[in-house]
């Protein structure tokens, strides 16, 4: 049986999905039931996959902030305390990241080999530029933006 791969990402409308310095990935629109169902997403294991610049951003503003502060959601700290996967050719191990490894390899390669081998399903979180890799898409009467994920193996 093949694990599933979930891919999380916040945007707005028009497709923004980039936040820079404080914790804005959730475009200032959080409330009680959006935390509580991120937290119910991440009750269960999993393994969560990151591009180097998503680690970065997320191991930064971990660092930067206090146990009281909104970065540290109940659910931010589960995630944290999930074995990852991070994907990249620039950083080395080991990683600000309790279970973290690091790979250095195509996305495309990894997240089909963690389908195929793991017992437990993958979530990325973020990983805007990785995550596309992994996703066809094309522009539709010059506005709608439509996006295909068709999961293959590698044999």
């Amino acid at each position: 049986m093949t694990a599933t791969y979930t891919f999380d990402v916040f945007s707005s409308l028009d497709g923004f999905g980039a936040h820079s310095g404080s914790w804005g990935g959730y475009l200032g629109k959080q409330g009680p039931e959006l935390l509580d169902r991120r937290l119910a997403l991440y009750d269960t294991e999993q393994r969560m996959v990151f591009c180097a610049n998503t680690y970065r951003a997320h191991a930064q503003m971990l660092a930067s902030s206090t146990e009281e502060s909104d970065v540290r959601d109940p659910w931010v700290t589960r995630m944290r305390n999930l074995p990852a996967t991070v994907v990249s050719s620039t950083l080395e191990g080991p990683l600000d990241w309790p279970d973290a490894t690091v790979v250095s390899s195509d996305a495309v390669d990894i997240v089909a080999r963690l389908k195929e081998e793991s017992e437990v399903p993958s979530r990325s979180h973020g990983s805007l530029s990785m995550n596309r890799a992994l996703i066809e898409s094309r522009t539709l009467d010059g506005n709608i933006q439509e996006l295909m994920y068709r999961p293959t193996l590698h044999i």
